[in-house]
């Protein structure tokens, strides 16, 4: 577990493979709030974080979701089954996904296929409504002497909230503010990538909720995909950057048959390019196996969009 001094830690998720999923633990006075929590298989983990702190599952107030994508949330009905507490905290939009979450397993299954998605989530575990707290924008949720601020981020998804921590000034990110591997530091200098997964990418709210982020003049930002970025302002800058490189992309394919397919060779240059100048030390292929699913995954969100744009 990472102990970044000031009541905030951070602990591999074990999703998939190491330094994929960072799950966040906030506290303060014995209270205790989980930020994001991957799939079905966190709970050896989450609950060694909590006895790590001298907490007990009785401890926790509030499981918050930034999105409810399932390496986010795909965790999140076994821990309200664990915490007997604890709130679930999730953007408005994704209530009824967390009640009754059928369909959402099903859109899951339409990217991954059925045995991979199931293998990957596990069954999906319904969370009562009477334990949802719905956080519409500006929601402030109390914990101990720390105040959250939940801020509506879309861009990633509509679906999609931002954790300011007042106390820390540190900001939640989930997604929208992109996704960072370690592997790829260099002299500790990290190398961040916009995440435009499918199927609600949007470029223009993408950067407007960085953008409503950085005014906030956080001193961090914690991403799920790894952890801890500091100083968030040029960060943000580099993202911002690269989104419109996203888009210049996705244009260029916009007459090709296969849009997805020349969207992620698009990408694929790009992000070896940016890793060369970055002066990473990994192979290319060994970046490539790294970033294989993100590749994937961001080429289709571009080309949904893609889509998007010419229906309206």
């Amino acid at each position: 577990m990472i102990d970044y001094q000031n009541g905030i830690y951070a602990f591999d998720a074990g999703y998939v493979r190491p330094l994929l999923a960072a799950i966040h633990l906030i506290e303060s006075e014995g209270r205790a709030a989980f930020v994001d929590t991957a799939n079905f298989e966190v709970m050896p983990q989450a609950l060694a974080a909590l006895e790590a702190r001298g907490l007990r599952p009785e401890s926790v107030d509030y499981v918050i979701l930034t999105h409810i994508h399932l390496d986010h949330a795909g965790g999140a009905g076994v821990m309200m089954e664990t915490f007997p507490n604890a709130k679930l905290v999730v953007h408005p939009r994704g209530t009824r996904h967390m009640v009754e979450p059928s369909k959402l397993m099903a859109g899951v299954e339409g990217v991954y296929g059925q045995e991979r998605a199931r293998r990957m989530y596990g069954k999906l575990i319904p969370i009562p409504a009477e334990r949802i707290i719905e956080a519409h924008d500006n929601t402030v949720l109390k914990l101990g002497a720390r105040e959250l601020l939940c801020i509506d981020a879309p861009g990633h998804a509509k679906h999609h909230i931002a954790i300011v921590d007042r106390k820390t000034s540190g900001i939640f990110t989930g997604d929208t503010f992109g996704i960072s591997y370690r592997e790829l530091d260099v002299d500790g200098k990290p190398l961040i990538f916009p995440s435009s997964t499918p199927i609600q990418f949007d470029p223009d709210e993408m950067r407007a909720s960085i953008e409503r982020m950085l005014s906030f003049n956080p001193d961090a930002v914690y991403l799920t995909h790894f952890s801890r970025l500091a100083p968030p302002v040029e960060l943000g800058r580099q993202v911002l950057a690269l989104l419109d490189r996203y888009v210049e992309i996705a244009l260029a394919a916009s007459e090709d048959e296969d849009k997805a397919e020349r969207i992620r060779d698009g990408l694929t240059r790009l992000l070896l390019d940016e890793a060369h100048r970055h002066g990473c030390r990994l192979s290319d292929q060994a970046i490539l196996d790294i970033w294989h699913l993100d590749l994937e995954l961001n080429a289709q969100g571009l080309a949904y969009w893609l889509e998007a744009q010419d229906a309206g």
